[in-house]
């Protein structure tokens, strides 16, 4: 089954760059840049990696994006995430970035943009995978930041698909963003969100009726309500879940208890993701590998994930439907 996956062709939907960071190249940017972090070793930085909270994820996340700072760095963690892609059979991928997270720091946006978008093209062209850009706007800050965040994106409109919302979710409900995500759909941005990963069943209601996303961030809550889960279904959304996040940061206590095949027996459509790859160990392959042996999944239901991570993906009509016979011909000669 693990050959079946490696070779499986997929997108995935849910991938923070920023949490794409292995430590031996946060170690070696950290030097060039001449930045000191609180780690000697490469191992000092695996040792940290190692948590078992939002909170305390979200600290040494941070601590890590601090030694990102000129465009070099940016497209360099960008590149190796997408070779990690090319390598796993990742068609298409969908890279959230967090722009407050740097500007904050002093880094322009135009570095950042800059930075990340080229590794992309690059990329399109090296390593045959295609992707494009969300842009996160980080939910313990004010919306008056995120309005910031708005306005320093719309000169880079063409290098940006969509917004997001991400970071501490309790506390931070979506209806907090309510404006800025209007002005940014009125800009031409897809709204998307995280939401039911900490908080409950309600913040899901919020970002769908509130907000207007066209796709939910993790979502696994949403199960605590048989009206939304019908709604999500009527709405065609799909949940972008992240099996090894959830049992990293104790949103599930055992893959084997997670609820990702209730959900895709309730009828809702799922795909897998690894999110932050680097902190929470594994890449989307694994995330795949691992969820697979826990609920043990069939090869149709890991076709069926594949699919929906083209089908639910925000390529135009005609890109899906190119992936998806990739996958069906693949899946034809291979499944048994």
């Amino acid at each position: 089954m693990n050959t079946f996956i490696e070779n499986l062709p997929k997108a995935e939907l849910h991938l923070h760059i920023e949490g794409s960071f292995e430590p031996e190249l946060m170690f070696k940017i950290a030097k060039r840049n001449n930045i000191k972090i609180p780690y000697a070793s490469v191992e000092e930085i695996e040792e940290a990696y190692k948590f078992d909270c939002l909170q305390d994820f979200l600290d040494i996340y941070y601590q890590g994006a601090s030694v990102l700072i000129n465009e070099q760095d940016f497209y360099d963690l960008t590149y190796s995430y997408l070779e990690k892609c090319a390598a796993q059979n990742v068609r298409h991928t969908e890279i959230m970035f967090d722009p407050q997270t740097h500007t904050e720091r002093g880094v322009s946006f135009k570095t950042v943009i800059n930075g990340i978008s080229k590794a992309c093209e690059d990329a399109k062209v090296t390593l045959g995978v295609s992707s494009l850009l969300i842009m996160s706007y980080l939910r313990h800050l004010s919306e008056e930041d995120a309005f910031k965040t708005l306005e320093e994106s719309l000169p880079f409109k063409d290098k940006i698909t969509a917004i997001g919302l991400d970071s501490s979710e309790k506390g931070n409900p979506p209806s907090k963003f309510k404006n800025v995500f209007e002005a940014s759909i009125k800009a031409g941005y897809i709204p998307l969100a995280h939401a039911g990963e900490e908080g409950d069943a309600d913040y899901v209601w919020e970002a769908i009726d509130i907000l207007g996303i066209k796709r939910i961030d993790h979502g696994n809550n949403s199960l605590q309500d048989e009206e939304l889960i019908n709604e999500i279904i009527k709405r065609d959304l799909a949940l972008t879940v992240c099996p090894l996040s959830n049992t990293a940061l104790q949103v599930v206590d055992d893959l084997k208890n997670h609820p990702l095949k209730k959900m895709m027996d309730l009828g809702l459509k799922v795909t897998v993701n690894s999110d932050d790859p680097a902190y929470f160990g594994g890449q989307v392959n694994k995330n795949y590998i691992d969820i697979q042996s826990a609920l043990n999944l069939t090869q149709k239901e890991l076709y069926e994930l594949a699919k929906n991570s083209f089908q639910y993906s925000l390529l135009d009509p005609k890109s899906k439907e190119l992936y998806i016979l990739e996958l069906d011909n693949f899946y034809s000669k291979y499944a048994k």
